[in-house]
């Protein structure tokens, strides 16, 4: 049942491949249960940051097809990029406020950098707002983006050009 020796406390083979950062070796600075506790208290942030600013996500164009990556920003072009340009950080969730169609499924992904890394996808089913809310709430945990790094997103839908409001959560580190 022993494991690694983190500060003296021998971690249970099933804690360390639980917390691993990858499938060949134990992290100790992301894996430990001391990185992972200090993980869980932190300052969040919302972007965006006022009742009057919102971010639209637009689907691509036929149906079903992804639009393309475009750079996060709300509706006074403020980007999320810039409110990680000196720090690394990661998303934490989504609120989807609106959306210009109902009963409709939406598929996001966000990725940053030239190269588009993917750090996060998620899949949703607009509701009709007298059965099932179009709010929705996305808990999210992705890949740490590193500072300075543009992010971006590209979102597809049954619905040609269909539309989503949306806001996220992020934390430095």
């Amino acid at each position: 049942m022993g494991g690694n020796d983190i500060r003296g406390i021998v971690q249970p083979k099933e804690v360390q491949m639980m917390y691993r950062s990858d499938a060949k070796e134990y992290n100790r600075e992301t894996d430990s249960l001391e990185a992972h506790g200090i993980e869980f208290h932190h300052e969040t942030f919302l972007f965006p940051e006022d009742t009057n600013e919102t971010v639209t996500f637009t689907a691509g164009s036929p149906a079903n097809t992804f639009g393309n990556w475009a750079e996060i920003q709300d509706n006074n072009s403020v980007t999320l990029s810039s409110k990680l340009a000196s720090i690394d950080g990661h998303i934490s969730g989504l609120m989807i406020e609106n959306v210009s169609i109902k009963e409709k499924t939406f598929l996001i992904e966000i990725a940053y950098g030239a190269s588009k890394t993917i750090i996060s996808r998620h899949r949703f089913v607009s509701g009709e707002t007298t059965k099932l809310p179009a709010i929705q709430q996305i808990a999210v945990r992705s890949d740490d983006i590193p500072a300075g790094e543009t992010i971006y997103y590209r979102m597809k839908s049954e619905t040609a050009g269909a539309t989503c409001n949306l806001s996220l959560r992020y934390h430095h580190h």
